[in-house]
């Protein structure tokens, strides 16, 4: 397949790279600064865009886009929705935030401690997730992420959701190799996705 990586740069972003390349997928990588894309491969693209320049966003019809993006600053991640939505990929499968949203109600009531670290930032990842389940894309909203290796993991609809617990973490390995998964075999097409480790 060719996936497109948009906020190839960073952690995620990085690991959803390299497991696309080593699952053997052709992979456009877009950073605002390509030079810090810490990986080379005979498969890989890197290109210059930022999400604030909706014209700099190239994206083919014919490709699955998936997002890493992620910021300190509210409406950075509407403008990436809004971008990749705009430039009509065959699919999205965008991260955000459990607790958030869609995921709000599943999430329970320790999902409000999710105000202390994110304010204002939250009306912005939901935004920015309407606009994708809008397109049919696939949101996934993970907890707590660590650097931690790829370990055993499982993706599960808001309707197994478990309650929103900060020690539950997942790794960003894991949560690439599931939307990665997503991205080959679809199983939520236009819903919210929870990647669980064990």
């Amino acid at each position: 397949m060719h996936l497109t990586i948009l906020a190839a740069s960073g952690r995620t972003g990085l690991a959803l790279t390299r497991q696309a390349l080593e699952r053997g997928h052709t992979v456009t990588a877009i950073a605002r600064d390509p030079q810090r894309i810490a990986l080379d491969h005979s498969n890989l693209s890197k290109v210059a865009g930022d999400v604030s320049d909706p014209a700099s966003i190239a994206v083919d019809a014919d490709t699955v886009v998936l997002s890493g993006l992620g910021t300190d600053r509210a409406g950075v991640l509407l403008d990436g929705a809004k971008a990749v939505v705009a430039a009509g990929p065959r699919r999205i499968i965008w991260l955000g935030t459990y607790g958030t949203g869609p995921s709000a109600d599943a999430a329970g009531e320790g999902a409000a401690v999710l105000w202390k670290f994110f304010g204002d930032r939250i009306p912005d990842k939901v935004a920015a997730d309407t606009a994708v389940l809008a397109a049919g894309g696939t949101v996934f909203h993970a907890g707590v992420l660590t650097d931690d290796p790829l370990a055993p993991g499982r993706t599960v609809g808001l309707d197994a959701a478990p309650p929103f617990d900060l020690g539950a973490k997942v790794s960003r390995e894991t949560v690439a190799a599931a939307m990665l998964d997503e991205a080959e075999n679809p199983r939520f097409p236009g819903a919210v996705a929870l990647p669980l480790a064990g």
